[in-house]
């Protein structure tokens, strides 16, 4: 039987940093390991970067399932190898893979 094939798309919810609010967007992602990894072609621009470094508590959802968990900017030396496997990963399956990579890690199961 072939593999899994991965979805192309997660939708992650973030807090509004003014509102208060949900706010959810679809974006491309890749896996790693048991995390997934979203990249802002805006960098620190996009509200959704935004709202997730003023409140780093987040829910994502691929296919049907949804995760609770932490989401950070990964730091450009501090984790430099992590992100350039996250960009070869992103360019292997979109063709494409600048920007701000941010890590979505699940909460352990209780």
């Amino acid at each position: 039987m072939p593999a899994a094939v991965e979805p192309q798309y997660l939708y992650l919810t973030t807090v509004g940093r003014r509102s208060g609010l949900p706010r959810e967007i679809e974006i491309w992602f890749t896996r790693r390991d048991s995390r997934d990894y979203v990249i802002s072609e805006h960098s620190g621009q996009a509200n959704w970067v935004r709202n997730l470094l003023a409140e780093p508590r987040v829910r994502w959802r691929v296919r049907e399932t949804t995760y609770s968990g932490r989401a950070r900017v990964l730091d450009a030396a501090a984790d430099a190898e992590l992100l350039q496997e996250i960009q070869q990963l992103s360019r292997k399956k979109y063709d494409w893979g600048e920007g701000l990579v941010v890590e979505l890690t699940p909460d352990s199961p209780s």
